[in-house]
């Protein structure tokens, strides 16, 4: 684990853990912990404070920078065209600016039903379209209602601190909240690479402690077949 990300050719994990948000005392905030909402919501967060989270605080950059996207039912209801009411809430780059992000945003069990919720490589949309994504497809974890927080969690600093081992072939992660379960998928960008993609969703599993089977679906497959398509590898 790293203090700072590297400058060397060599990408190594970052620990976000490591740099929790810490209380007026000291100590670790423990009521941070386990998905509580702080404060805010999803809608007013992007306008909430003209700075940036986290600013005051000795900053520890990310390999990348990050987006997180928000697709409410909502709006959806009032658009033609798909993905026309996805719009990104905030860009971060360090590992403060995420805990300050993530501490105040609703936590998946706290989402209306119908709600999608994204976290993406920047300039990376979360949409079949984007150019990253065309040729790319994507791991998905089914779970109950209300049981994915800290599994959502768990993706989100895996991918985040750089942990696996075919990082760059991930475009990001999205929860999808549903009446009767909820689902997270782990997006990439070049689904025909079989020993990448089986790589990723074995790390996966691991990172999440999850024993269930999960499959890989090309972006492609899910366009041209709807509900008809069938996943191309599984785990």
């Amino acid at each position: 684990m790293v203090e700072e990300v590297p400058k060397s050719d060599e990408q190594k994990p970052v620990d976000l853990n490591k740099h929790r948000p810490v209380g007026s005392d000291g100590e670790e905030d423990e009521q941070l912990e386990e998905g509580e909402i702080v404060g805010g919501d999803v809608e007013t967060l992007s306008s909430s404070s003209s700075s940036r989270p986290g600013t005051a605080l000795t900053q520890h950059p990310l390999e990348h920078s990050w987006t997180f996207w928000f697709d409410s039912p909502a709006a959806k209801t009032k658009q033609v065209a798909w993905g026309s009411s996805l719009r990104p809430i905030y860009t971060f780059s360090t590992v403060e600016e995420f805990w300050s992000l993530y501490n105040n945003i609703p936590r998946p069990s706290k989402l209306a039903t119908g709600t999608d919720f994204h976290c993406f490589k920047n300039k990376i949309k979360p949409k079949w379209e984007d150019p990253v994504c065309a040729n790319g497809g994507k791991w998905t974890m089914t779970f109950t209602k209300s049981k994915s927080d800290i599994f959502w969690l768990y993706t989100l600093l895996a991918m985040l601190g750089e942990q696996f081992d075919h990082g760059d072939d991930i475009c990001g992660a999205v929860v999808n909240v549903r009446g009767r379960q909820e689902k997270i998928s782990l997006w990439t960008k070049n689904a025909a690479n079989e020993s990448a993609q089986l790589s990723l969703g074995k790390q996966w599993k691991e990172f999440l402690d999850h024993n269930e089977n999960i499959g890989f679906m090309f972006h492609e497959d899910a366009k041209k077949h709807a509900r008809n398509a069938r996943n191309k590898y599984s785990l």
